[in-house]
């Protein structure tokens, strides 16, 4: 891994609170701007939405995102190694901030917990999307260049081992308060909202319970926005962590890529049998699906943020995905009663019936349903749901003619193992 440019190094950054602030902020804006989470057309909504069943490709096929709709990526393609480089600096950025804090003599020990804490959360975040993404990867904890550039690969468990430690030290670091009116920062409740979905990945489910719970019973907060209308604003209840547009009174990167006036579309679109799923009454597929009708064709796009407006930021964590990470921790814990209450919270708001699960099986199944229809087109949720479920395969193959069962990763960036050898070997398929 090379040593990244242009990045904050100089140990005075930490020494003056205003200062050590703005390195923090930076990291939002890094996460925002790049490919990892929002990003553009290249974003994990994008990417991953096409890797799974959710969205077509109607682009230039020559395009580099267009390998993963057809799944025929390569370990040379530019996309992979752009995400892979993107988390990494993120990464770096992130420890620059910790080594920096950690050696600070200037800064008050409350200013320093909630900047360490909010480092550790980003670097966490980071690697959680590379290990759903990789596998097996380099946990990189230090900016000591000779360190990194031959780092070796660790297995899936430790990764999450010390995402969780990181978690659970920011948790103790960081305040419960916002550092402003608007949700653009990591608070404790943004930690657990990441603790929680960690922890249902690692079926830790008293865990995942307990986090999703403190967020959920948090009303003076949280609530769910019952307008699904304003679920996407910057000033909704349902918001746990936003990420801030990058030029004020500017639409959201979401609605820049994923919303089109006519067709065929430019780029991508929702995939109807996908749209078609949701229940015809649903309220979700009223307001977050929007629709281009050309002579005798149709086209569906996600509808979830409007061009033209600046009310919406990029909501990142937000309440209904920790009802439905409780409804499947409730369910894996044999609590059936409280899993339908949580299923029914989020059906009652998409004008739906209550759930007719009854079952362990049935109620997994619902709640994979309910995901579907709440998270379509929001940072791969859909791709890392099948994935987990053990489901991609069964999924994929009468869809995708070149789905292998080796895709269940991406493979490790060709570059990235020629510098260095440690990181062999590939992912298998690759």
């Amino acid at each position: 891994m090379d040593d990244p440019s242009g990045q904050i190094s100089h140990e005075t950054v930490f020494e003056d609170h205003i200062t050590a602030t703005a390195a923090t902020t930076t990291m939002y804006a890094k996460l925002r701007d790049e490919v990892l989470i929002t990003g553009n057309f290249s974003g994990l909504g994008a990417q991953m939405g096409l890797y799974s069943d959710e969205l077509d490709y109607y682009g230039a096929p020559g395009q580099p995102i267009a390998t993963f709709y057809n799944h025929q990526i390569l370990a040379s393609n530019v996309l992979v190694l752009r995400t892979w480089n993107s988390a990494y600096n993120l990464v770096y950025m992130a420890n620059t901030n910790i080594e920096g804090l950690e050696a600070s003599q200037a800064l008050s020990q409350d200013l320093k917990n909630q900047l360490l804490g909010e480092a550790l959360f980003i670097r966490a975040l980071t690697h959680f999307y590379l290990v759903n993404l990789y596998g097996e990867i380099p946990y990189i904890k230090t900016t000591d260049y000779d360190k990194n550039r031959l780092v070796s690969k660790v297995p899936e468990h430790l990764v999450y081992e010390y995402i969780i430690a990181d978690l659970l030290e920011a948790k103790n670091r960081i305040g419960e308060n916002y550092m402003s009116s608007e949700r653009i920062r990591a608070n404790k409740y943004v930690v657990s909202a990441l603790l929680a979905r960690v922890y249902v990945y690692t079926s830790q489910w008293e865990n995942a319970e307990n986090e999703s719970s403190s967020l959920i019973n948090n009303t003076s907060l949280y609530n769910l926005e019952i307008d699904l209308e304003n679920v996407f604003l910057k000033t909704s209840p349902a918001a746990i962590l936003q990420l801030k547009t990058k030029v004020t009174n500017q639409s959201t990167t979401e609605a820049n890529s994923f919303v089109f006036t006519s067709g065929p579309p430019p780029s991508v679109a929702l995939n109807p049998n996908y749209v078609n799923s949701m229940e015809a009454n649903d309220l979700r597929r009223l307001h977050w699906v929007g629709k281009v009708t050309n002579n005798s064709n149709t086209w569906y796009f996600s509808n979830k943020y409007r061009q033209g407006t600046n009310l919406q930021y990029s909501t990142i964590f937000r309440l209904a995905e920790q009802y439905l990470i409780r409804a499947e921790a409730r369910t894996r814990l044999n609590d059936i009663s409280g899993a339908q209450n949580d299923i029914n919270s989020i059906r009652q708001r998409a004008g739906l019936s209550q759930t007719e699960a009854h079952t362990r099986d049935e109620l997994l199944q619902a709640i994979l349903k309910e995901r579907q229809s709440e998270l379509f087109a929001e940072h791969g949720h859909r791709w890392f749901d099948i994935r987990r479920f053990g489901m991609a395969n069964d999924i994929l193959t009468p869809i995708k003619t070149s789905w292998q069962t080796t895709d269940i990763f991406l493979p490790i960036p060709e570059t990235e193992l020629l510098m260095n050898s440690n990181l062999n070997p590939q992912n298998p398929g690759y």
